[in-house]
């Protein structure tokens, strides 16, 4: 893409911790099938940690001059990352024009039938899918109504298209989730299958982590966005914030 066409700044952002994150751990600690949730996935709120996480990323946001903080917030409509933009432009003082903008296409993978089960839970449950997920592998296994990492690729070149055409040589921020921070990276930085799963294995994604890319010279000489950070926790870390990086609650653990 033409340098006329790039954001001049990209962030993407993980979720603060969610009641989600918490009833996730515990459930996998305690060998259980399912993971205790009462709301819909889409209603999981943020942990008290959660917005504490969001609140110190929203001052390191707005420690910056004007011109460098975000113009344009794009984010997940569930509700934990929708409570971490709000909160983190409250704590920032940011004021935005346009206003932040809901996008369904940056939503939680949807895992289908698998969702909010454990490891351990699938495994009990749906012991042939289990085994069709370890020889597929999660790039392109899609459980029973939900989605592969590819259907979720897909809907993320859309918005990416979205952001060249309507956003830029702005300073865009994209809060959502773990499994679309990890997407969005392998669009950006045109990796293969093999480039996103091995980062996938490092480690998960860090509540309120952030990943940045600035326009420069991609390897061919021309203009491309480039990462500037990955996974960036010191905001957090020189608040003395706790910084956590469990699984989502509709996250099905790897085999």
């Amino acid at each position: 893409m033409p340098a006329a066409d790039l954001p001049r700044v990209l962030w993407i952002v993980r979720h603060g911790q969610s009641a989600g994150n918490v009833a996730s751990e515990t459930a996998e600690a305690q060998g259980l099938q399912t993971i205790d949730i009462a709301t819909r996935d889409i209603d999981v709120p943020l942990s008290d940690l959660g917005r504490r996480q969001a609140q110190s990323l929203g001052r390191w946001f707005g420690q910056m001059q004007a011109g460098d903080q975000p113009e344009v917030v794009l984010c997940s409509p569930y509700m934990r990352a929708h409570d971490t933009a709000l909160l983190l432009l409250e704590a920032g003082k940011i004021a935005l024009d346009p206003q932040l903008r809901l996008d369904e296409r940056l939503r939680e993978k949807e895992f289908g039938i698998l969702d909010r089960l454990t490891h351990f839970g699938i495994r009990q449950q749906y012991p042939l899918l289990y085994e069709q997920r370890r020889q597929v592998g999660k790039f392109y296994f899609r459980p029973p109504g939900g989605e592969s990492w590819c259907d979720v690729i897909l809907r993320l070149r859309s918005l990416l298209e979205m952001v060249t055409r309507e956003y830029a040589g702005k300073r865009v921020l994209v809060i959502a989730h773990q499994v679309i921070v990890n997407c969005l990276r392998y669009l950006v930085e045109q990796m293969d299958e093999k480039q996103i799963l091995t980062i996938d294995r490092q480690g998960a994604v860090p509540n309120c982590g952030v990943t940045a890319y600035t326009v420069g010279s991609g390897a061919s000489g021309d203009r491309a966005l480039k990462p500037a950070l990955v996974n960036f926790v010191a905001p957090l870390e020189q608040e003395g914030t706790q910084v956590t990086t469990a699984s989502d609650v509709a996250t099905s653990p790897e085999p």
